[in-house]
């Protein structure tokens, strides 16, 4: 690969670099980059992806542009407001970079499409925001040998780390090995996502993707990076890969194609709840609101209960049972929220409990659902047990 003149002047800061020069940048360009979502994470990847010469760029979305996207999904326009998102991408991109090549894939992702399309690309960034497309990115990018950046935003936070098992990492099933039931995560449009996450995270999977790709720096394999806006803090946690992982394990079951809408969907008979529309019902006036809000309780207060054993205190651990293989605190209650409306016969509602979950974000919801039942003394722990275990 030979640059021109031009080409020469356009990356002549990456060319003075000595962990990049002239081979560096011939890497990059010869590169192939597939993003999946071009929303609030894929809109500043790809930008900055594209202005450091990517070689060529795949975009996979089926959405129109919407106003309520422009608050934080940078790489459109309000000019672009009810076009398809990849074509409003694509003019972004080739504003940018017209070096860079770009291929659009104005379609749903699904088990019939995504290895024909993953096959074409040395990366995969996945910047969707839905539990069917995190799990189909992750099963057919293992089987592909492909790595994953992945990223994920929720109001004032986020977090990104790669996958990549065939790098002896672990893979996205490894952390979550099954979906939480559906609607017990509200969704950003739901619960809100503020504007500078997204680019945050969006830059670190770009960050990420070229140091892939150069080969340099220490990557975010086996270790998720966590932000959180409010605090203006990064914590690092460390991730294993799962040995009994049915994805990357030792004896995985091998990956086939299936409905992954389903497997994120109720059945008709499913013993799920509609979380979100339980904590609704808690809000209906301003007594019950300022009633229903639990408290928290951060990491530190709940080390220092169990080191105390203070057995006034009960914890409740609301994740689901494929969630259950690392990260448990002894002598815990396991109702999964799924279940929590059923088997409230099961807790005494004059006991205290602690409520947990990976990240808080479920606990908070089971906690809320609690004290609309009659459950007087109810806290949840704040970030989850992922962040009990990261700093104990």
């Amino acid at each position: 690969m030979q640059f021109n003149d031009k080409q020469i002047q356009r990356y002549s800061r990456h060319l003075i670099l000595p962990e990049i020069g002239l081979e560096g940048q011939k890497k990059i360009s010869s590169a192939s980059v597939l993003c999946i979502g071009a929303g609030g994470l894929g809109s500043p990847a790809v930008i900055y992806l594209s202005a450091a010469g990517i070689g060529k760029i795949g975009i996979v979305d089926f959405d129109i542009v919407d106003i309520s996207n422009l608050q934080r999904q940078v790489i459109h326009t309000t000019n672009n407001i009810g076009i398809p998102k990849t074509d409003s991408a694509s003019q972004a991109i080739k504003a940018i970079n017209p070096d860079v090549k770009v291929d659009l894939y104005k379609t749903k992702l699904s088990p019939s499409n995504a290895y024909a399309i993953f096959k074409n690309y040395d990366v995969i960034l996945d910047c969707s925001d839905n539990f069917p497309t995190r799990y189909l990115i992750n099963d057919v990018s293992v089987n592909l040998r492909k790595p994953v950046v992945y990223g994920s935003v929720f109001q004032f936070g986020g977090q990104a780390t790669v996958f990549a098992p065939h790098m002896d990492s672990p893979c996205y099933r490894c952390l979550y090995p099954e979906p939480p039931p559906p609607n017990a995560v509200p969704s950003c449009a739901e619960a809100g996502v503020f504007c500078i996450v997204p680019g945050i995270i969006g830059l670190i999977q770009a960050n990420e993707t070229l140091k892939l790709i150069l080969g340099i720096g220490s990557l975010l394999t086996g270790r998720l990076l966590v932000f959180d806006a409010l605090e203006m803090k990064f914590r690092e946690i460390r991730l294993k890969r799962d040995p009994a992982c049915p994805v990357c394990g030792k004896n995985p079951s091998g990956v086939k194609p299936m409905d992954y809408e389903e497997l994120c969907t109720p059945d008709s008979d499913a013993q799920s709840i509609d979380a979100h529309n339980q904590i609704k019902t808690v809000h209906q006036s301003s007594a019950q609101r300022e009633n229903s809000l639990p408290n928290e309780i951060t990491p530190d207060e709940l080390k220092n209960i169990i080191e105390s054993g203070n057995s006034d205190i009960r914890i409740l651990d609301v994740r689901e049972k494929g969630e259950m293989t690392s990260n448990m605190l002894a002598g815990s209650i396991h109702i999964p929220l799924s279940l929590l409306e059923k088997r409230l016969s099961e807790l005494n509602p004059d006991v205290a409990y602690c409520v947990v979950c990976q990240f808080g974000i479920r606990s908070k919801a089971a906690a809320e659902i609690l004290k609309a039942r009659g459950f007087k003394n109810v806290r949840h722990l704040k970030g989850g047990l992922i962040s009990y275990f990261w700093t104990h």
